[in-house]
């Protein structure tokens, strides 16, 4: 393996704790920009650091899943300590990677801190040090417990994130109170990746869009403030002659008092367009419809077009009942995320990737009203004028995200609808 050489920033992370001068911090936490090389920086300090001043003690590595971790940090982290010398086991299906170098050698065990009952999963171990990969997404308990494990002497505490809003409970805790934690803090941009070509970072700016290219981007812990998608512009996404479509596409966001949002999606060339729109609000109309009359609005929005399957609202257990008692569409229950989901629709509005028609009114309307709910004090949207944009979601999070896995993707959602 060929290196380039570390910036100045990576080489704190890799070796602050051999520094006389910052060897009595008690942690470290490096946050910042996306591809900053914060985390194979830390990564290979950790071990090092391990290595060094903890020979045969037990150690924790965390992810927000033990299939994220691997992927993201155990191997080009075990890439990297192969090309330097360093010696590895890996044992998968127990979770753990005894690492050495000579006669000195720890072990190392794999946690995800997926949601509040990963806290269980690592509860009881004593350990002599943690590295917390995106800490951020984890939640607070299983942090505090893996945490309370550290008891051993000597024992140190390694984290890095992306940012989020600054109300999250880490960047209160840790980062503002970095003094009394005796927390060394670094905070990365993408200049102190070497290896990022200008051309590569260029294209990380044109990808992301709002907050967060100000997370991602620049690095900053901001708040979510404002419409969701100041990205979205009718002179640039939106569309009056339909296009000839390859393939076809329906979302659903459901309701019953709440309005019910459907979009009819055509796929032609490398873009989706959303063809037309079915919106009803029993607020708006005076009269609420059963499940069996919004399928007729399903049956009407499609006409005679092949759809490929529907998207739905993952909460309308009756709704997608309904769909496969009726035998004429596949539906598939969407992906749920909302931050997650918001952050998709953002990037590809910005990289041109959704198109709306001039007659799509509701939706057309609810992109200039979607907006965040300051006063929740985290990234919330305000629950009003959600409804198209729940179904813009569900098909960007369910459909688009997953294009890049080929026709593949699609047999197989259809084939999991059968046992729904």
């Amino acid at each position: 393996m060929k290196f380039k050489a570390f910036s100045p920033k990576q080489k704190l992370a890799v070796c602050w704790w051999s520094r006389r001068e910052l060897s009595g911090y008690d942690a470290i936490i490096c946050d910042g920009a996306v591809r900053s090389g914060k985390t194979l920086s830390m990564s290979i300090g950790f071990v090092s650091w391990a290595l060094t001043c903890m020979s045969g003690g037990t150690f924790a590595i965390c992810g927000k899943t033990v299939t994220s971790l691997r992927r993201n940090v155990i191997e080009p982290l075990l890439n990297t300590l192969g090309a330097m010398g360093f010696t590895y086991i890996e044992k998968i299906s127990r979770s753990y990677i005894d690492i050495s170098m000579h006669s000195r050698k720890c072990r190392f065990y794999l946690f995800g801190g997926r949601d509040e009952s990963s806290a269980s999963l690592i509860q009881g171990i004593t350990l002599s040090g943690i590295f917390m990969d995106e800490v951020a997404l984890m939640p607070r308990s299983f942090v505090e417990q893996a945490i309370a494990r550290c008891s051993v002497a000597g024992s140190r505490l390694w984290f890095n994130c992306n940012p989020d809003n600054p109300y999250h409970w880490f960047y209160r805790e840790w980062i503002k109170k970095r003094k009394e934690k005796n927390a060394l803090y670094i905070h990365f941009t993408m200049d102190d990746n070497p290896s990022l070509t200008p051309k590569i970072r260029e294209r990380y700016k044109r990808l992301y869009s709002g907050v967060f290219y100000d997370r991602f981007v620049l690095g900053k812990w901001v708040a979510s403030s404002g419409v969701v998608y100041p990205m979205f512009s009718r002179a640039k996404h939106v569309f009056s002659k339909e296009p000839e479509c390859s393939r076809y596409v329906i979302s659903c966001d459901y309701g019953t008092v709440n309005p019910s949002s459907f979009g009819l999606w055509g796929k032609c060339g490398d873009k989706w367009y959303r063809l037309s729109e079915y919106y009803y609000s029993a607020r708006r109309e005076g009269i609420s419809r059963t499940d069996e009359e919004h399928y007729l609005g399903l049956e009407r929005l499609a006409g005679d077009r092949k759809i490929d399957f529907v998207v739905a609202d993952p909460s309308a257990a009756s709704f997608i009942e309904c769909i496969r008692r009726h035998g004429k569409f596949k539906v598939i229950p969407a992906k749920n995320d909302v931050i997650t989901g918001i952050r998709r629709v953002s990037d590809a509005l910005k990289q041109g990737r959704l198109m709306f028609s001039e007659d799509c009114a509701d939706c057309l309307r609810e992109f200039s009203l979607y907006c965040w709910n300051e006063k929740a004090g985290g990234d919330v949207p305000v629950k009003e004028n959600d409804h198209a944009m729940d179904d813009v979601r569900y098909f960007v999070s369910t459909v688009l995200e997953k294009e890049n896995a080929g026709d593949s993707f699609f047999v197989a959602s259809l084939a999991r609808t059968q046992s729904f």
